[in-house]
């Protein structure tokens, strides 16, 4: 599977901009599967005002992404807000649209509510995690923090992921931490992984980057620098190529999905 990393930095506030900013980066690529950070449909630190900016099913929003994905001839899964089923709720998701048009969402599981976070302040979280399909394939989602609770990665492996895939929006404070955990979260389910992690500074906080793709042993996978349109300090559209067969052809040999207690 082709797999394009834009580790990017978005406009605080400006749902139309970063979205003109999808289109722009990803005109002419090719890739089964484009991967933006977490929240950057919005940015990060929006106060408010995130309650007004909920991406639904079928809005132009979802639309604008599927001729994207259309266009690409992949998947296209961005970080953004969603609206819950009661009235003011709103979820920090990862997005996945399809050529298909198809839309898809999983719900960060995990809130950071200290030091300079406070998600769970507007956000709802959510309550489970499902593989989400794209092209006959089955890709397992978390978001930055979802990424210290391994056994919400070990239930998507369980429950058929090929590929693990973690947007992101942590500070570089944090980023040695990260360094450690991804190869560990590929590792011990045998399946590759792709972290996405933005870039830029919002109200002080400097987020870190270090965005990798990793194959079914934690072992790091090569990527290639592509030109970013309009690249501002730090930003890097990275190429790769991950195998997603190779996982099976590895577990047989470190079986823990085999020999893990199901009780």
């Amino acid at each position: 599977m082709r797999l394009l990393l834009a580790e990017l930095a978005p406009v605080r506030g400006e749902l139309e901009a970063n979205l003109t900013r999808i289109e722009a980066v990803l005109a002419g690529q090719k890739a089964e599967l484009a991967i933006f950070p977490e929240l950057f449909l919005t940015g990060y630190r929006v106060g408010d005002r995130i309650h007004r900016m909920g991406v639904a099913p079928g809005d132009e929003t979802v639309r604008r992404l599927g001729r994207v994905a259309v266009a690409l001839g992949g998947g296209v899964l961005v970080g953004g807000p969603t609206a819950g089923p009661r009235p003011g709720e709103i979820h920090n998701s990862a997005i996945l649209v399809g050529p298909d048009g198809g839309y898809q969402a999983q719900l960060k599981r995990y809130l950071p509510t200290y030091g300079p976070f406070e998600e769970g302040v507007p956000f709802s979280p959510g309550r489970e995690s499902s593989p989400l399909a794209l092209g006959g394939r089955r890709i397992g989602v978390g978001i930055c923090y979802d990424t210290f609770f391994p056994e919400l990665f070990r239930s998507l492996a369980l429950a058929g992921a090929e590929l693990l895939v973690i947007p992101s929006a942590s500070p570089v404070t944090s980023r040695r931490l990260f360094e450690k955990l991804l190869p560990a979260r590929a590792v011990e389910n045998a399946a590759p992984l792709a972290y996405v992690n933005r870039v830029g500074v919002e109200d002080g906080v400097v987020f870190g980057g270090g965005s990798g793709l990793w194959d079914a042993r934690g072992e790091p996978l090569p990527l290639e620098e592509l030109p970013v349109p309009g690249a501002g300090d730090g930003e890097r559209l990275l190429l790769g190529d991950v195998d997603l067969d190779e996982a099976a052809r590895w577990r047989p040999f470190r079986p823990v999905l085999r020999d893990v207690d199901r009780s």
